[in-house]
């Protein structure tokens, strides 16, 4: 089935400008109509009625064909006019067209009203009828006025007022499309990008002109784009480090391996159980690194995505349930601990996984029978600092920049159990959750890791 095409953004913008002006010229058109035309038929009204007065009050009689008449009604030479009694009969009469008579006529002859005045649609004309004063009977001086060049006045006004109007139209269509074209010029350069993008991965940003809304959203493009390339980085990087990482422990246990088999062989020499045992707690301490290791790529994989779910925290807890854990990894360790509630919105088994790294690394590198501090309080600014220090040798100042990253590990830290990535998955939950967190030395001599969370007291 064929889809229906839609109306794109700028044939809108044109068609939205065209209405508008429509609308605009509507209104105006309809106002100066209606005025020009109220503005004639009083003309028209008006004059009628200074028309009868006049040829009512002015004095004197003069001859006619048809009789003495009125001087006052030489005026009306241009005009229908006559003379009615109270039962509509015509009782002056000059021998030019004469008035539509009606009933308001006949009534205004019969002084039921003061005077009338009207449109007689069968004669399209303008009718005044007004009573004739100091008459011996009931009369009424009727007046009337054809409308036909009025009429025609108002539909050239109307003609000229559709054409105008028009044309407003169609040159606001015109002008609404140019200005779409130009407005929407840097959101085809946009959806050009995008497509780039989608079809090519070239994350290159989009050059960026003047400094209105559209700069400003090409901007955020740009951010965007560089985020997104830096997330690229990040990904190529891991997947580098981490096939590096496991490249040594799947070396040595294909070499294992492979000695036992050989050992196992026809006409072979076999290997003592010294050796054998040997190779076996080398099996055991490599499958024990690998699963580490796998599990802190899990980690942090599940640490880069969004958490499922997030709920009201207490980082006190969390942190007396990643001691209890410590204290039976470090059991020949004093632990030195200070706790406050601390409540925030976050993912608790993401922070006990950070805060047991800390501790954990603490361990490591604490010499036996050392104490490892561990504190936790507001610092006043709408924060909380969690403080976990140790005995060890410390970082030195070449490593202190990188303890964080993914993989690293200090020369000393070589010969020593981990895989690199307990730090990095410290720094990614605190980022997450709106913190940070820095290493440095204590007073102790040992190393000093602050993990800094927001969130309020308990």
């Amino acid at each position: 089935m064929r889809q229906p095409s839609r109306m794109t953004v700028r044939a809108r913008i044109a068609l939205l400008a065209a209405l508008c002006v429509a609308g605009a010229v509507a209104l105006t058109s309809m106002g100066a109509y209606l005025t020009v035309y109220r503005s004639l038929y009083e003309q028209i009204d008006d004059n009628l009625g200074s028309r009868a007065a006049n040829a009512l009050t002015t004095p004197g009689l003069t001859d006619s064909p048809s009789g003495r008449i009125p001087i006052g009604f030489l005026s009306l030479t241009d005009v229908q006019y006559t003379v009615i009694d109270d039962r509509g009969t015509i009782v002056f009469d000059i021998g030019q067209p004469k008035p539509a008579i009606g009933d308001a006529e006949r009534r205004v002859a019969q002084r039921q009203q003061r005077n009338s005045i009207r449109t007689d649609e069968r004669t399209d004309s303008r009718v005044l009828a007004v009573p004739v004063p100091g008459a011996s009977e009931d009369l009424a001086l009727v007046v009337g006025q054809p409308l036909g060049p009025t009429r025609d006045l108002l539909n050239d006004l109307a003609v000229v007022l559709l054409v105008v109007g028009g044309l407003g139209i169609a040159l606001a269509a015109l002008a609404g499309a140019a200005v779409a074209r130009a407005s929407m010029r840097p959101v085809q350069r946009l959806t050009q990008a995008t497509e780039r993008v989608a079809r090519t991965g070239d994350l290159r940003p989009i050059p960026i002109s003047g400094d209105d809304e559209l700069a400003r959203l090409t901007q955020s493009f740009n951010t965007m784009l560089g985020a997104v390339q830096a997330a690229q980085e990040d990904q190529r990087r891991l997947v580098a480090d981490a096939g590096h990482e496991l490249r040594t422990p799947l070396t040595s246990l294909r070499t294992n391996l492979e000695l036992l088999l050989a050992a196992e062989a026809p006409d072979a020499p076999s290997l003592s159980d010294k050796d054998k045992r040997e190779i076996y707690a080398d099996v055991r301490a490599q499958l024990d690194e690998l699963t580490q290791l796998i599990g802190d790529l899990v980690e942090l994989a599940r640490e880069d995505a969004t958490a499922s779910v997030w709920e009201a925290v207490d980082v006190g807890e969390i942190v007396e349930q990643a001691l209890d854990r410590a204290r039976r990894r470090g059991s020949d360790l004093h632990f030195q601990v200070w706790v406050q509630p601390w409540v925030l919105i976050g993912d608790a088994a993401g922070l006990e996984r950070a805060v047991l790294n800390l501790l954990d690394n603490a361990i490591k590198f604490s010499p036996p029978g050392g104490t490892v501090r561990v504190r936790l309080g507001p610092i006043g600014d709408g924060f909380a600092v969690l403080e976990v220090a140790d005995e060890g040798p410390g970082i030195s100042d070449e490593d202190l920049p990188r303890v964080f990253d993914r993989f690293y590990r200090s020369p000393e830290a070589r010969t020593l159990p981990g895989s690199g990535l307990g730090l990095a998955i410290v720094r990614q939950t605190a980022l997450r959750h709106g913190g940070e967190v820095l290493a440095g030395r204590a007073p102790e001599g040992g190393a000093l890791f602050t993990l800094r969370l927001p969130g309020v007291p308990a």
